[in-house]
């Protein structure tokens, strides 16, 4: 049976550090993920309002398929600020593209945002937003374990007419081979059944990792948008009002192109979690990323493993989901 990592977060993909910074003033925050000396990227966009940067350079038909650093923050458009520190602080530390011997190297951060400006926090930044000094505190604050919940780019998040957050998962599928997932969830969609207790994850529940409730009796998905009035009282149905923001990694010698079809398998992991996902008012985007040190084999075997990457990535992204919400909601 397979088990999720020792932390069950996706730094258990070996050489990935995760950093969190939150400002409780603004109801806001950013969270970093480093792929140290660069690794193999790509980007898949669902939803029908993205706010992101950088996706067009982890195209596969593109020179510069590496990532040496992802950003998902809030903020919606102020956010994409938060990685122009973190590219700033990489350049310094010798990380990225030595394009011309003597000028600063040149790091690939992509990043995504989601909208929280609407939370009640204090937004009155003029022309200062904090995401810039985000993007540095939690470079500061990488690590290999870090918090989940109601933190970083999901502290002033919401998912659906609850409270969203930030959550992670793992899964060792053996040999030497980890997946991993990292989350902001922030949709219109409800990550929970009719019965409002259940979440639509609970198959992929390993050990209670979301509090272990399996619904009672026939629990049927019958309407197509669940709460649509309340959501639409609460200003939710506005385009580029929501979005659930994902990376997935895996520590397997993906191609750029590769590491683009495990972030579409990886996106039914939103489908099964959330509902109704990829809508035009989400921005929903998965990176992944692989580092290369685990090396598949043969054609035929390569494309096996391949399906078994992005197959265990969606489950871990859907169990991320039901975690971020179920640890914010305390």
């Amino acid at each position: 049976m397979y088990r999720p990592g020792p932390r069950n977060l996706i730094t258990d993909v070996p050489g990935l550090t995760v950093g969190n910074a939150t400002d409780e003033t603004v109801r806001s925050g950013a969270t970093v993920v480093l792929c140290p000396g660069g690794w193999r990227a790509g980007v898949d966009v669902r939803g029908g309002g993205p706010g992101v940067r950088e996706s067009e350079a982890l195209a596969p038909e593109n020179g510069y398929a590496k990532a040496h650093g992802l950003v998902l923050s809030g903020g919606s458009v102020f956010g994409l600020g938060a990685a122009d520190a973190v590219t700033a602080a990489l350049s310094a530390a010798g990380e990225g593209f030595a394009v011309r011997p003597g000028a600063p190297t040149a790091p690939i951060v992509a990043g995504a945002v989601l909208y929280d400006l609407a939370n009640g926090g204090d937004k009155a930044w003029g022309v200062d937003p904090p995401y810039r000094r985000l993007g540095h505190e939690a470079f500061a604050a990488v690590s290999s374990d870090f918090e989940l919940g109601s933190v970083g780019a999901g502290r002033g998040a919401r998912a659906g007419l609850v409270k969203g957050g930030l959550g992670s998962a793992s899964l060792d599928l053996g040999e030497g081979l980890m997946v991993g997932a990292l989350v902001a969830v922030n949709p219109v969609g409800s990550v929970y059944m009719p019965d409002g207790e259940t979440f639509w994850a609970w198959p992929f529940e390993i050990d209670g990792e979301f509090g272990g409730r399996a619904p009672k009796g026939a629990a049927g998905a019958v309407d197509p948008m669940p709460d649509e009035s309340r959501l639409a009282g609460q200003g939710r149905l506005t385009p580029g009002a929501n979005t659930t923001l994902a990376v997935v990694a895996v520590n397997a010698d993906l191609s750029s192109g590769e590491c683009k079809r495990v972030a579409i398998m990886a996106q039914d992991g939103l489908s099964r979690a959330i509902r109704p996902a990829h809508t035009p008012f989400d921005g929903d985007v998965v990176f992944a990323v692989a580092s290369g040190a685990i090396a598949l084999t043969s054609v035929q075997e390569r494309q096996h493993q391949i399906a078994r990457i992005g197959s265990a990535a969606g489950d871990c992204l859907a169990r991320a989901i039901a975690r971020a919400v179920y640890l914010a909601a305390g």
